[in-house]
């Protein structure tokens, strides 16, 4: 379970204007600003931009840092210059995701890591366990804010010409492309609109002169993540969860590097298995006007076809309509037609219904867009018998 977060609360004029908070690890920021389609057609077009102020940040600096982190994580960070942006993950003995995070070289010997709500402390608790005597410094950094858009956010002029403060760091998701180094489990998606985080000081940023033009909510972003088929780590990983699964060996999680911790797994299961789950976005049936939410169960078929997977993630996209990730068994065809079901928190008359009731249930029709596939090996050489 994620930890209580230790970022600082939301500051008040990014809450202002209607804002709806959202739910979960997400609940310190808005959700959206009361008009979830136009927020979102702002964030697509880079006019707007959302305040992830939930996000927690990390410095690790020193003469060591870039070194010490190759070492001791999923990522090459030496050799790459100053500006670079990459994806780490930490893994455990068995090779299962433990922590995931954007990684902004923002100095010769420093390092931003920036991770989900709550997962801060856990991963500083790794590095201190694994500094030794290594030259590394490692801080929280709660004077920072990170702002999510598809560009970055010094480059929309009217926040420029609110006073924007100047940057400490742009980190541009290098997903999907992949670098030498990595691999990819599947097709790239079709409806890409990139993700940016410009890292900002707080105090500054705060400050400014907001108006809901210049905002979108994390409905808004969400919708960009799903489409973009970009896992997060609070949301896609659970405890059973390998990179292959949510084809994070893209980005993440580096294949011809020194060892690290979970490196047998990749290897064994890059070279000669299958991940036993896949990682897939589903476009829903709108017709009901229900949404899916997270949790909602995955039938192949219909409702009275067998549980093959669990929706990690849900949402409206302006132009896709209602759209999911989903991890499935990998065994489901990729042709295979899927049912969401949808609890329902009140009965159609509006009548709350008895706790101890069974709640309704939906079922929505679901086809695949494929994220991961099944990877072909190449045979192996029989050895001869005598």
């Amino acid at each position: 379970m994620p930890e209580p977060s230790s970022a600082p609360a939301l500051s008040r004029p990014l809450l202002s204007h209607g804002a709806i908070l959202g739910t979960g690890a997400d609940a310190a920021v808005p959700a959206h600003y009361g008009e979830l389609l136009r927020e979102q057609r702002r964030l697509l077009l880079g006019r707007a931009v959302v305040d992830l102020g939930q996000l927690e940040i990390l410095e690790v600096s020193g003469a060591d840092a870039l070194s010490w982190l190759t070492t001791i994580t999923s990522q090459v960070l030496t050799g790459h210059e100053v500006g670079t942006s990459l994806s780490l993950a930490v893994l455990t003995p068995q090779g299962r995701v433990e922590h995931l995070a954007a990684a902004a070289l923002h100095a010769p010997d420093s390092v931003l890591l920036i991770t989900d709500p709550g997962r801060r402390a856990g991963l500083r608790r790794y590095l201190e366990m694994m500094r030794f005597a290594a030259r590394v410094e490692i801080a929280d950094r709660d004077d920072l804010r990170a702002l999510g858009g598809v560009r970055p956010a010094a480059e929309i002029p009217a926040l420029a010409e609110r006073g924007l403060p100047a940057p400490v760091a742009v980190w541009t998701d290098p997903w999907p492309q992949v670098a030498a180094g990595h691999v990819a489990y599947g097709p790239d998606p079709e409806d890409l609109a990139g993700w940016v985080l410009t890292i900002l000081p707080a105090a500054p940023l705060a400050a400014m002169a907001w108006t809901t033009e210049l905002l979108a909510g994390m409905h808004a972003a969400e919708a960009l993540r799903i489409a973009d088929h970009r896992p997060r780590l609070i949301t896609e990983v659970d405890e059973r969860s390998i990179p292959h699964e949510l084809d994070l060996l893209r980005t993440a999680v580096h294949t011809d590097k020194g060892c690290y911790r979970g490196q047998e797994t990749v290897a064994k299961v890059l070279n000669l298995g299958q991940p036993p789950r896949r990682l897939v976005m589903l476009h829903l049936d709108g017709s009901q006007d229900v949404p899916a939410h997270a949790g909602g169960p995955v039938h192949l078929g219909g409702p009275d076809g067998r549980q093959v997977g669990t929706v990690t993630t849900a949402a409206i996209h302006t132009d896709l309509g209602p759209i999911a990730l989903a991890v499935v068994r990998r065994a489901v065809p990729v042709d295979a037609v899927l049912s969401v079901g949808v609890v329902l928190e009140d009965d159609r008359e509006g009548t709350p219904r008895p706790e101890d009731a069974p709640a309704p249930q939906l079922w929505l029709d679901a086809t695949q867009e494929p994220i991961v596939l099944e990877r072909i090996h190449a045979a192996r050489p029989r050895t001869a018998r005598l």
